[in-house]
């Protein structure tokens, strides 16, 4: 098993297990680094933005604010759609790029890691699909220390995704991450000798 799909909610913790399986040695291509990279001044992707949205979501230093960009969008599923025609297809064929030259690699597993996932029918492209998990009130209760969105505001962010307990339905594992970081470590530990260990002496 050399390649998965993993996703979670917002604020469910993502992150935080993705760098868990890259100090174990996978290859972990972040789509959520992409999109950052194909809005880039200079990029076409960027000069779309722009004409989309227009100057006032960009910082004094000429690049996108994505926070600004972000609160537009998610009050407005119009604007979230025109977005998303401009960034998508640029992310699926950047992250096509890295997926196929970390498979070429002697990586023991590469990790795709796409937010939207299930929501953008993008796990048929994979064998199998990992799911950081953590219940809607401990991703409301991040959202409002991590980023300072509370209220209205983060409802309508979790309302943007499938529902966390819909996507754990769906996906072939499950790491809850709505606990301690000890607790996560140990479900990672655990999965990856069992996956992953096993999965390089099998035969």
């Amino acid at each position: 098993m050399r390649l998965i799909g993993l996703t979670g909610g917002i604020a469910t913790g993502k992150s935080t297990v993705a760098s868990m399986l890259t100090a174990r040695g996978a290859v972990v291509v972040d789509a959520d680094r992409l999109a950052r990279d194909v809005i880039l001044p200079g990029s076409t992707g960027f000069d779309e933005v722009v004409a989309r949205f227009g100057r006032a979501v960009l910082e004094a230093s000429g690049t996108v604010d994505r926070a600004r960009l972000g609160a537009i969008v998610f009050a407005d599923p119009q604007a979230r759609a025109g977005l998303e025609e401009i960034t998508h297809p640029r992310i699926r064929a950047l992250m096509n790029e890295r997926i196929q030259a970390a498979l070429d690699s002697p990586a023991p597993l590469v990790v795709a890691d796409i937010p939207l996932l299930f929501e953008g029918g993008r796990e048929v492209a994979f064998p199998e699909t990992l799911l950081v998990y953590a219940p809607p009130q401990v991703q409301l209760r991040r959202l409002g220390a991590r980023d300072g969105i509370e209220g209205t505001a983060a409802r309508l962010r979790l309302e943007a995704q499938l529902p966390i307990d819909s996507k754990c339905e769906r996906a072939t594992w499950v790491i809850d991450n709505g606990g301690s970081l000890e607790h996560t470590t140990a479900q990672v530990d655990s999965w990856w000798g069992e996956v992953v260990d096993l999965g390089q002496r099998s035969p």
